[in-house]
């Protein structure tokens, strides 16, 4: 029995591989015949595994099922399973995280002593920086990603902080969570332009509406266009500085909430920057620590600066 019950967890392993397998290649992995194998697949099938036989050929697959068997995990997957859970007992989607911590108990449980451990200390040394952005509800976030999914039309309720409550009807492109935050990626056809939307901001309003083609992401893909409008439009002040190192070198230093780099040729680039105040640009322009001209600002930008190289200044003086 024990050795009928390892073979039967081998072959259940072999078969979460998303392919199909001969039933020569299974039974040659296991060392058995071909009639061992469609006894054991048969043995499967009874504990509410969805194994599927291709018509016309021996070839075996797993697939989904109307309820969720157990699944096999191999040390690296339930490590990064534990710590998906332990992170989104913790996060931003409102409504799981009960059900998260519920999952990680009874992951936690069946661990091996060496796997617990390793996520125990990951856990343990790993600090949460700062309060936890505003809680989306996960039926919203579910509604928005199908209507990403399945190319509709989304209609919406939404509530800006500077407009007011509208309804919009978007084409729905992405998903992107930046910084603490769920944003949708939307064609807006009223405008004939890209628009962004915190997603805890929007209800979804039913029924969807029609299908739409899908348009090339902007900026080249989502997360660069989000960056970009974060970074420059959201802003009360905003700049572009010509920093005199090429992109490629500063790429590392410049995190996209700090600003949008755009190469220019292999000695500068240029830095799209915004803050909500001119002291907050000086401080992200010069946290580069690269030399820089400005391009393009507002005239308190130039008078923050200048301030700042004269605090220097008299810091040096007083020294």
């Amino acid at each position: 029995m024990t050795k009928t019950s390892t073979r039967l967890l081998g072959l259940l392993s072999l078969l979460q591989t998303p392919r199909e397998w001969p039933g020569t290649e299974l039974a040659e992995r296991l060392g058995v015949t071909t009639r061992t194998i469609r006894r054991d697949v048969e043995r499967l099938r009874d504990l509410g595994y969805p194994v599927h036989a291709t018509q016309g050929a021996a070839g075996y697959r797993l697939g989904a099922g109307a309820s969720l068997p157990p699944l096999l995990l191999d040390d690296e997957e339930a490590v990064a399973v534990a710590v998906g859970l332990r992170t989104a007992a913790g996060g931003s989607v409102a409504g799981i995280e009960e059900t998260s911590l519920r999952a990680l108990t009874k992951l936690e449980q069946v661990l091996p002593p060496r796997l617990r451990q390793r996520v125990r200390t990951l856990h343990t040394a790993t600090i949460r920086v700062g309060p936890a952005g505003p809680a989306v509800d996960p039926d919203t976030l579910m509604a928005v990603a199908e209507a990403c999914r399945r190319r509709e039309r989304l209609r919406f309720d939404y509530t800006s902080p500077r407009g007011g409550p509208t309804v919009r009807s978007v084409e729905p492109h992405g998903l992107v969570n930046f910084g603490r935050h769920w944003y949708l990626v939307a064609w807006d056809p009223d405008r004939d332009d890209w628009r962004t939307f915190r997603v805890d901001r929007l209800e979804p309003r039913t029924p969807a509406g029609p299908r739409f083609t899908p348009r090339p992401p902007p900026n080249g893909d989502f997360a660069t266009y989000l960056a970009h409008r974060l970074s420059t439009r959201a802003w009360p002040f905003q700049a572009t500085v010509i920093l005199h190192e090429p992109a490629e070198a500063l790429a590392e230093r410049v995190w996209p909430g700090t600003g949008v780099l755009e190469a220019v040729d292999e000695h500068t680039c240029l830095l799209h920057v915004g803050a909500d105040t001119p002291s907050n640009l000086v401080w992200m322009i010069t946290s580069i620590d690269v030399g820089f001209t400005l391009a393009d600002g507002p005239p308190e930008l130039s008078d923050a600066l200048r301030a700042q190289a004269e605090r220097c200044l008299r810091a040096i003086r007083t020294s």
